[in-house]
């Protein structure tokens, strides 16, 4: 249901960031001559937009899942002697020296003048030499205009460009999907100005088979390429002489955890070879502390690598179970049901789950066509019949049969039943109040189990589509089913 008054609030402070985004872009291009006023006028506009889209996001935000990282508060912390780091949605560090700064991940861009500011309170006098991008995703790339100077290096994957040509490319339909899952996110991405994505120019790219190697101010710094995990374009800074990883989304935004090989909101497929290849040459390098662009810095050497061990193993246990499925000759969802982690591998699957890395897996070799359903093949969707069959079986008599289901607490058996029946009358009362049950038994079990964020958002997304329609169904006329019984 909406709320007309959160909706006018929104819509007040949208028009205000937006405004603010507009003065940003005119004040730099026109009101300043000093390349330093232009600049600082842009982080101080672009701060106080970003507040505002904080907030917004904030005001729309129900909580749980992805959406915790909202209430993450932007503040700095120092690390050790030279490494500073300001929290938010996405982190950003800073790797202080005497002969300059090194900048890992740049945050989100709504957040990061914010984070540019504080950090500059913090940091000691220097240039940014160089600005190291993790990966080509917003919340890692979006500050990345407020860090760069004159003679700033960027530096990303041989294959970052790509990554960000698709993901642009792709933004609109990639948006309305997220949106399903992260309903605080403004209606449209943002193409102009500060906070637009896709504008990033490395100068300074890193080969699969050759890190990065620079020495400044004494300190060593090593950016190795390890693909993936959240993409092809991953990479990871190592601080050899420190023993301090800085992994970006190299293990998702929490530490252990099954990795999110499968990623429902739409991406490239994620290799899971090349990740667990990945995952062995930083168990190699033996770190004593991991820095990730989510969340709190992993501290302990021996900690740190049994459950980088674990990860990898888990991955490859994983993926050479679903390879002696399929040469067994079971179907894909056979595996999907069957292949667990056994006790000594278990990780959370708060981010990735078992379930979808098989089917992932199996996709990854042996693509969409599964060799079991000639319809496969052609632009015919079963949806397509559908209506028929409820006009065949009557809208009502399946609807009571999904209901059952949903009493037998098999209530994925009832939602494909329901479909059949919402495609004959999508307005059925009934029937909506039927899926309305089975999406909510489903969430009861995902917060009670693996508490996936991203299996619970799509379902939350789910269950407030359904109630929309529900109250829509609770005004029209009740229609008595007429087809055969």
């Amino acid at each position: 249901m909406t709320n007309p008054r959160r909706d006018s609030r929104f819509l007040h402070l949208k028009k205000i960031a937006l405004g603010l985004l507009a003065l940003v872009s005119i004040c730099a291009v026109v009101l300043f001559a000093s390349k330093d006023a232009r600049r600082a006028t842009e982080l101080r506009l672009a701060e106080a937009a970003g507040n505002i889209a904080t907030r917004v996001v904030a005001s729309r935000s129900e909580g749980g899942g992805a959406a915790d990282f909202i209430s993450i508060p932007i503040e700095v912390r120092k690390l050790n002697e030279i490494i500073f780091q300001a929290r938010g949605v996405a982190n950003t560090q800073v790797i202080a020296t005497s002969e300059g700064h090194v900048v890992f991940d740049t945050g989100l861009a709504t957040q990061a003048a914010k984070q540019r500011r504080i950090l500059d309170d913090a940091l000691p006098p220097g240039d940014i030499t160089h600005v190291i991008l993790s990966h080509s995703h917003q919340d890692h790339v979006g500050g990345t205009r407020f860090w760069v100077e004159d003679e700033t290096e960027i530096v990303a994957h041989r294959a970052f460009s790509e990554e960000q040509r698709y993901l642009l490319d792709l933004q609109d339909y990639l948006w309305s999907r997220n949106r399903m899952l992260f309903p605080f996110m403004p209606e449209n991405p943002i193409k102009s100005g500060p906070f637009a994505y896709g504008v990033i120019e490395p100068t300074l790219v890193v080969d699969d088979t050759k890190p990065l190697r620079f020495e400044q101010g004494g300190i060593r710094f090593e950016v190795l390429s390890t693909p993936g995990a959240e993409g092809l374009d991953n990479l990871c800074l190592w601080l050899p002489d420190k023993l301090i990883l800085f992994s970006g989304d190299t293990f998702g935004p929490n530490f252990p955890q099954f990795p999110n090989i499968f990623t429902m909101r739409g991406e490239k497929v994620r290799k899971p070879i090349e990740y667990i290849a990945s995952l062995e040459r930083l168990i190699e390098l033996g770190p004593e502390m991991i820095v990730p662009s989510h969340q709190d810095p992993i501290r302990g050497r021996e900690k740190i690598r049994a459950d980088l061990v674990k990860m990898r193993d888990a991955v490859r246990y994983v993926h050479d179970a679903t390879i002696a499925g399929m040469n067994a000759g079971k179907t894909v969802h056979e595996l999907m049901a069957e292949i667990e982690l056994p006790e000594p591998l278990a990780l959370s699957q708060i981010h990735g789950r078992v379930s979808w890395a098989v089917k992932s897996i199996w996709e990854y070799y042996a693509t969409w066509f599964h060799f079991d359903s000639t319809t496969e093949l052609y632009a015919v969707p079963v949806r397509s019949v559908q209506p028929e069959l409820a006009r065949l079986a009557g809208i009502d008599a399946i609807t009571k049969l999904a209901a059952e289901h949903v009493e037998a607490d098999e209530n994925v058996e009832a939602l494909h039943l329901l479909e059949v029946a919402l495609a004959g009358d999508s307005s059925h009362r009934a029937a909506l109040e039927a899926r309305l049950s089975a999406l909510q038994n489903l969430l009861n079990q995902a917060e009670g189990s693996f508490q996936n964020s991203y299996e619970m958002d799509w379902l939350k997304y789910r269950i407030r589509a359904t109630n929309e329609s529900l109250a829509g169904a609770m005004q029209m006329p009740i229609r008595r089913d007429t087809a055969s019984p």
